[in-house]
């Protein structure tokens, strides 16, 4: 018997798209104010609702950021992880991995600033979810890296600062964005920035980890 999955109804989608809306806007304030200087009425403001049916979706400011966090770790998680399929090459899994990375630096710039914030801060909100969430994919994908060195399939390089350049390398596009736009000479960054951008960032650690001689 074929199992049925739950029709989503119009109040669930309804709500679903308000919760997102509410999510966007928070961390746009979040991004531009700090958690300290943010308000749960500049929120409301932001996300074109009242503060009354704020509060209803997140009762207080505190909950919503942990939320705005959480939400942004959990794509990360998603998104980013160095997983290795049948006959694909070192090279390729980085590529996949800087492009998901950029990708999320330019669809997501406020949750990234949030995020940074937080981290800058001691990460007094996110630490606990970091090591319970981040740190376990983080090391499955060391020793994914450790294996690549074992083969010969790239050089002896430090896998834990591997990561931690990609993601400086990467981020560094939503979070300081405005220098960007400031030595580039743009209003905004574009799709064209960030496809320059990848492609410099995706050959830059190729060729760092001589990955590209193994294909």
């Amino acid at each position: 018997m074929v199992e049925k999955k739950a029709k989503r109804t119009k109040q669930s989608i309804n709500r679903e798209e308000l919760e997102s809306r509410i999510l966007r806007s928070a961390e746009v304030v979040f991004a531009e104010k700090g958690y300290s200087g943010s308000s749960m009425e500049a929120i409301a403001v932001t996300a074109n609702i009242s503060k009354q049916n704020l509060i209803y979706y997140f009762p207080n400011k505190e909950l919503l950021y942990k939320r705005v966090l959480k939400e942004m770790l959990d794509i990360w998680i998603e998104k980013l992880s160095f997983l290795e399929t049948q006959g694909d090459t070192p090279e390729a899994i980085i590529r996949r991995y800087v492009h998901e990375k950029m990708q999320l630096s330019r669809l997501y710039p406020n949750g990234s600033k949030v995020f940074a914030h937080e981290i800058i801060s001691g990460a007094p909100v996110l630490k606990e979810y970091l090591i319970s969430h981040l740190k376990p994919q983080f090391d499955r994908d060391v020793i994914l890296v450790k294996s690549w060195i074992n083969k010969g399939l790239v050089d002896d390089i430090d896998p834990e600062h591997l990561f931690f350049t990609i993601w400086a390398a990467t981020q560094t596009y939503a979070d300081f964005s405005v220098q960007m736009e400031v030595l580039l000479g743009k209003h905004r960054l574009d799709e064209d920035d960030f496809e320059r951008a990848e492609l410099a960032v995706t050959d830059f650690v190729v060729r760092a980890l001589g990955a590209k001689k193994n294909n």
